[in-house]
């Protein structure tokens, strides 16, 4: 079963320079990298809406939603930062350089979040593997960059 979960994890990574190149494509013909983000959204919940009438889910119940914590209703505000930040790196640093930078700062992040089980996941210390491992996205921003 993890193997399932490593390849969905891949293939979702793959994705992510795809998009990268069709929204700064889509930047070129709106005009503005705003503009590319907010239809890369649009088409993005019509596929979502699509989905879920298709496949008859349920919405969650109103007092679950009422439930869920302030921060917890950012998700869509940093998705549009990251998504109109990409149409604009894009083509000004290049797709690798772009990504390289954008994992680098994840990377970053990721090893704070999980140590200190941030949004209520587990706590995962940070270790000098996992330093050494996020020192290697440096020198990949390095080398890519040249």
């Amino acid at each position: 079963m993890e193997i399932v979960l490593v390849l969905v994890a891949l293939v979702a990574g793959a994705t992510v320079p795809v998009q990268a190149g069709v929204n700064a494509a889509l930047g070129r013909y709106t005009g503005r990298p705003e503009w590319a983000a907010f239809v890369s959204f649009s088409v993005g919940l019509a596929g979502l809406a699509a989905w879920l009438l298709v496949g008859r889910l349920p919405p969650p119940a109103r007092a679950s939603l009422a439930g869920a914590p302030g921060w917890a209703w950012t998700g869509g505000l940093i998705g549009a930062f990251y998504v109109t930040s990409m149409v604009y790196l894009t083509p000004r640093l290049g797709v690798a350089t772009t990504l390289v930078l954008t994992v680098a700062g994840q990377m970053a992040a990721a090893l704070l979040l999980d140590q200190w089980g941030a949004f209520g996941l587990a706590v995962r210390p940070i270790s000098a593997t996992r330093v050494a491992g996020a020192a290697l996205l440096v020198v990949a921003v390095l080398l890519i960059r040249r």
